[in-house]
């Protein structure tokens, strides 16, 4: 170390004596630069030593700052890539949207059949819209005597329809006009009559209006309400006006219970040799609940009827309770309940029943007083649907048809003096394989019990119906109908003014009609009724035509 310090101060000495040399040497030689002696002392031992620094790290202190709550707002500037338009050079496969099925809202058909057989029937009705439904229907059939005097038929009608849609709200309303005549040709013997005077014609008229928002699924408060008219006038001198209105709110007030609340209201005008007013007005307020897999309803109907036939209870109130309980979840369901109901009886609906109705008929309401039922309902796998039910029933004012005594080949319209006891059990077992093929059975028993009437007049205890239909790869549709109704009675007066029972034929009759499609839009069909061929009596001294077969085609557009 210290021979490295000699070395460097020898080297600057060195430098620094060279320098005035060279500075003289630019102007020459002389005396002014001629070097002095002088001596250079080096010590090799000499130690150079430094004093002690003194360091002092804390000297200054800085207080660290104090923390605040302060507000810190933050922006956030989107940014966005500017839009360039680059033709891709390769192609997006996309899938094709599939079309929707051309659809043709209106068809007509007609044919022609054995007795003299006419049939003829229209549909019209506008396409796919979401705003509206409209259309307008038409249909008229009859047929000669054949085999029986007076026993020719006609039956015509034209309806239109449409509706509206605003959101969940749905508006709407139908007008309907039909006219049926018949003829009173069930006498007791061979008798030459005039046909103007035994020919019976009715004419209907009605118009309905609807609102509700049952489309919304979702809505907490669903309503529905129809209000109408109905006009029904015969051939002689009959006239009733039906003035009702149709109600039904459904309120949830959880995700398992709710109320139901469900209104009638009317009142009917029938003029005949007599005019008769008669009022009618019924409310059935029920809760629902579900607890798991056991549900019930808890309610009660209250209703009123301005009838005096037969001392019709004209303030009635009837339970409406039923227990339901899930057995096996989307499988089986049993369920037992009491009920009751007031149910609105018209000329309008007796002459659709029986169209050979007697003069000055005497209409009132079915009261169905306490019910008691239990049955069972539910599935097998995903196409086979079974309902069974048994119930003992308690009517008053329950209508039966019975002959006239004056003239058997009319019907009175007669009640029971009393309260009508009915045992009733139905079953019901269909199977449904897509829109391919279906068959089912429906099968209806009922024990009257009648209080001064000697029989349940044109009421048969048993009736069953067999059905089926078939679609072969859109081409050949069939449907078959088989069913079978029991023997019932009628009474009709002797020659020496006596009345006696007589009984009716027990009926098995078989319907089918198949259509073959040449194109969507024409096809062919032939419909064949009472197949059978048995000339039965479903009322007393009214014997039916026989077979009837009808061929015809069909033209949608």
């Amino acid at each position: 170390m210290r021979y490295t310090t000699a070395l460097a101060g020898i080297s600057a000495l060195f430098l620094f004596g060279l320098a005035p040399a060279t500075s003289q040497a630019q102007t020459g030689w002389g005396e002014g630069g001629k070097l002095e002696n002088a001596e250079i002392v080096v010590e090799k031992n000499r130690t150079l030593e430094l004093p002690e620094a003194n360091r002092n790290f804390e000297k200054f202190r800085i207080a660290p700052p104090k923390l605040q709550d302060r507000q810190v707002t933050y922006r956030f500037n989107e940014y966005r890539l500017p839009e360039h338009f680059i033709n891709l050079p390769m192609r997006v496969l996309t899938i094709r949207q599939e079309d929707l099925t051309k659809l043709y809202g209106n068809y007509v058909k007609g044919g022609i059949g054995n007795i003299g057989t006419v049939y003829l029937r229209g549909y019209f009705h506008n396409k796919r819209d979401n705003n509206a439904s409209y259309g307008a229907e038409v249909g008229h059939v009859s047929s000669g005597d054949g085999p029986i005097q007076n026993s020719n038929v006609a039956s015509s009608f034209v309806q239109a329809h449409g509706e509206m849609y605003s959101g969940p709200v749905t508006l709407g309303g139908r007008v309907k006009y039909d006219r049926d005549q018949n003829n009173f040709y069930g006498f007791d013997r061979f008798v030459e009559v005039d046909r103007d005077s035994v020919k019976q014609v009715y004419n209907r008229f009605l118009v309905e209006g609807h609102l509700n928002n049952l489309t919304d699924l979702n809505a907490p408060l669903q309503f529905n309400g129809k209000v109408g008219l109905t006009y029904t006038a015969d051939n002689f001198s009959a006239k009733e006006t039906n003035v009702y209105g149709i109600g039904g709110l459904n309120y949830e007030l959880g995700k398992d219970s709710k109320i139901d609340v469900k209104l009638e209201a009317g009142y009917t005008n029938l003029k005949d040799s007599i005019s008769m007013g008669r009022g009618f007005f019924k409310v059935r307020p029920a809760y629902t609940k579900q607890v798991d897999k056991l549900g019930f309803v808890l309610g009660a109907t209250i209703a009123y009827t301005g009838d005096t036939i037969n001392d019709a209870r004209q303030f009635n109130i009837y339970p409406a309770v039923e227990v339901n309980y899930q057995a096996i979840e989307n499988k089986l369901v049993l369920f037992a309940g009491a009920g009751g109901d007031l149910q609105r009886t018209t000329l309008y609906s007796l002459s659709k029943e029986n169209p050979w109705l007697n003069h000055n008929v005497q209409v009132a309401d079915v009261s169905k007083g306490l019910e008691l039922y239990a049955g069972v309902t539910g599935n097998l796998g995903k196409n086979v649907q079974f309902t069974g039910k048994l119930a003992h029933q308690s009517f008053r004012n329950l209508y039966f048809f019975n002959n006239a005594a004056k003239d058997s080949s009319r019907f009175d319209v007669v009640y029971d003096d009393g309260v009508t006891q009915v045992f009733n059990i139905y079953g019901e077992l269909s199977y449904n394989q897509s829109e391919k093929f279906r068959v089912g059975l429906k099968a209806e028993n009922n024990q009257y019990t009648t209080a001064s009437l000697a029989e349940a007049f044109h009421r048969p205890s048993t009736i069953l119906t067999a059905f089926g239909s078939y679609n072969l790869s859109d081409k050949i549709l069939f449907n078959t109908e088989l069913y079978y109704i029991s023997s019932s009675f009628g009474q009709i007066a002797r020659p020496d003014g006596s009345m006696a029972l007589r009984e009716t034929d027990s009926i098995m009759d078989l319907n089918i009609k198949a259509d073959y499609r040449f194109s969507p839009r024409f096809s062919a069909f032939i419909m064949g009724n009472n197949l059978l061929s048995n000339e039965y009596e479903r009322f007393v001294n009214y014997r039916t035509q026989g077979i009837s077969v009808i061929g015809g085609v069909t033209y949608s557009f």
